[in-house]
């Protein structure tokens, strides 16, 4: 089952990236080294990375029944662009999830809500195992992924470099998972 490329929660609207996003992406949070720290990806340095970016997700939506949202305010505040979420789906039953929130975003429950949403896609696009790492230092991305019912399965030494902090270091990271 293909993904709605429009959802709605209570406070958001997700909606699959467009190319008039660019702009607005790398300058509310794809450029941001605070907000890209504990990603995996590379803090967007020029606005062709976020058109990359743009052109990855197209085809990730070809590919597959999902895959990146971006992140949206209805209440009608002056920068209604929040972040991104998505499913990068690894086979048909099994896929990754994550989250990016513009700094202004951060500590209002977003994150909370935006991987619920996450959550209730896989389910009905067929997923049956849903996951999602994050740096062992990045305790409010844990706690984010404990309320949404997402189990601590192991800690894993020296698994992946994130790519905004030291070059080349291996960093320990958690890794959760939940399952249907």
């Amino acid at each position: 089952m293909k993904a709605p490329e429009i959802i709605e929660t209570a406070r958001l609207r997700l909606c699959k990236p467009m190319p008039t996003d660019v702009e607005d992406i790398f300058r509310r949070y794809a450029a941001d080294p605070a907000v890209t720290r504990y990603l995996s990806w590379p803090t967007h340095r020029t606005v062709a990375d976020t058109q990359d970016f743009l052109a990855w997700s197209d085809s990730e939506w070809q590919r597959w029944p999902a895959g990146p949202w971006l992140l949206f305010a209805r209440d009608g505040r002056a920068e209604p662009l929040l972040g991104s979420t998505g499913l990068a789906f690894q086979t048909s039953t099994r896929a990754v999830t994550g989250y990016a929130f513009a700094q202004d975003a951060w500590g209002q429950g977003f994150a909370t809500e935006a991987l619920l949403a996450m959550v209730e896609v896989a389910r009905q696009t067929g997923v049956q195992r849903l996951e999602a790492f994050c740096h062992v230092d990045h305790r409010a991305s844990a706690h984010v992924l404990e309320k949404c019912g997402f189990l601590r399965e192991t800690s894993l030494n020296e698994y992946f470099v994130f790519p905004n902090l030291a070059a080349g270091a291996r960093s320990d990271v958690l890794s959760y998972a939940v399952t249907f």
